[in-house]
């Protein structure tokens, strides 16, 4: 029967000398109150870094999705481009059959043949930029000569030389125009009349 107590006296010497032996100092209080703050500044830092990666992310995830599209809007550019002199050698057959009076079924023919080109290009969103009577934009048309008329203002395209077409918003080739500089002057009048 004393077994029992002497078990019980020995577990309770255990734990006395147990917090004996664990120091009790005031610094030790200090240094676990400043862990949180270290711990709270660790975690605001990795939070700011995630959440500046997750925004470049999403910045990346929407470039990459915008140069997609633009693959699939403009991917068959180049194609296009080379298709466009076909577009105007036929537009000068046409003229050069109807000046010289040629065979109509043959134009006809000709004709026809254009508006189904003219059509497909359409579909894949080539547009013809209309040119005569706009005024000029070095964006949209390539100026080749200037000259005065009495008729067109200044600023405004006399004659177009080369079709000018753009792919949705983007210009495919610039038209090649004359631009008017307005009204001569008399100075000019009289020099083209000597």
């Amino acid at each position: 029967m004393n077994e029992p107590q002497d078990e019980e006296n020995k577990n309770t010497n255990t734990i006395d000398s147990l917090e004996e032996s664990s120091p009790r100092n005031e610094t030790g209080n200090a240094s676990v109150q400043e862990e949180p703050t270290v711990k709270a500044e660790e975690y605001q830092s990795l939070n700011d870094k995630y959440l500046r990666l997750a925004a470049e992310f999403d910045n990346y995830k929407r470039l990459s999705q915008r140069d997609q599209r633009d693959q699939i809007r403009f991917g068959n550019e180049q194609l296009l481009k080379e298709l466009l002199p076909v577009v105007d050698n036929m537009e000068r057959a046409i003229k050069a059959a109807r000046t010289n009076g040629g065979d109509s079924a043959l134009v006809q023919g000709v004709e026809l043949t254009l508006k189904q080109l003219s059509g497909v290009l359409g579909k894949f969103g080539v547009q013809a930029i209309d040119s005569v009577g706009q005024d000029f934009d070095p964006s949209a048309h390539q100026a080749v000569s200037y000259g005065p008329s009495d008729d067109v203002p200044a600023n405004k395209i006399l004659d177009e030389f080369q079709k000018g077409y753009r792919l949705h918003d983007r210009i495919l080739r610039a038209a090649m125009v004359s631009v008017s500089s307005g009204p001569a002057q008399a100075s000019e009048h009289d020099a083209t009349a000597n």
